[in-house]
């Protein structure tokens, strides 16, 4: 499989960078990949990554090229469609979400909320 899960991609740099920082923090195999989104008000939501356990009341679970994804259900009907990527440049670099279900600032162009 490379990177796809249902309708949610996730890059090849992506996994790599994902394995690194496995191995570099010396991650234990039996934790797979959080991913995630909380509200961010009116500026839309955050994304959240980190390595957790399986919770199987609450977790849809895949696996890419060998590593474990776990997403939430209510997290999982938001990110459908969406690509992570892992950006190394000039601008820096870190993961980054596409995703056009994310309508980011609900503020109607008024005031500064998303600043």
């Amino acid at each position: 499989m490379n990177g796809q899960i249902q309708t949610i991609t996730i890059t090849p740099e992506a996994v790599d960078e994902i394995r690194r920082i496995r191995v570099e923090q010396k991650i234990p195999e039996a934790m797979g990949l959080r991913i995630g989104v909380k509200s961010s008000g009116c500026c839309g939501v955050s994304y959240v990554l980190g390595f957790d356990t399986h919770r199987p009341e609450i977790d849809q679970t895949f696996e890419i090229e060998g590593l474990k994804v776990y997403i939430d259900r209510q997290s999982y009907q938001f990110l459908i469609g969406s690509t992570l990527y892992f950006i190394d440049g000039p601008d820096g670099k870190g993961f980054y979400f596409e995703n056009s279900n994310d309508r980011n600032c609900k503020c109607d162009g008024g005031g500064d909320c998303c600043q």
